[in-house]
């Protein structure tokens, strides 16, 4: 499989996360890699929360986003000049933010943050090589089986 790759620079600015989750749909429909649509919206989903938790961090500084489809592996990169590493905690139910991470960690197949010398990259990875997973049905309370 043919590597491509998209690299965007943002401010850190709340229009920062929508800009950068439809130029990321954009490129990766545009590399014609045979992707589903559910990979494509799981990477949506990635880019979403990596950036909106890099904004809400790196202060008056920019955001970097990258990604990368490469062999099996579509990886999503989030840079920001923040040196604080994310932290996962449970919200509390009434909490209207939080639960970022915990998707992440539910969508990716890996996930990590790392220091860099300017601050921190976060990154997830979804892996093309893994079966699909099994669709789960739902039910609304009021069905019955």
């Amino acid at each position: 499989m043919e590597a491509h790759q998209l690299a965007l620079s943002l401010p850190a600015t709340p229009a920062a996360a929508s800009k950068a989750r439809h130029q990321a749909v954009d490129a990766i429909a545009g590399w014609d890699a045979g992707l589903g649509t559910e990979v494509v919206h799981t990477a949506e989903l990635l880019v979403s929360e990596l950036v909106t938790n890099a904004v809400q961090y790196a202060g008056t500084g920019s955001v970097s986003l990258a990604v990368c489809l490469d062999e099996a592996v579509l990886r999503i990169e989030v840079c920001d000049t923040s040196p604080v590493l994310p932290q996962p905690t449970l919200p509390d139910a009434d909490s209207e933010g939080g639960r970022g991470l915990f998707l992440v960690a539910a969508l990716a197949d890996r996930y990590h943050a790392e220091p860099t010398v300017t601050g921190k990259r976060c990154w997830a990875e979804i892996d093309l090589t893994s079966k699909p997973s099994q669709e789960v049905a739902c039910f609304s309370p009021l069905q019955r089986s």
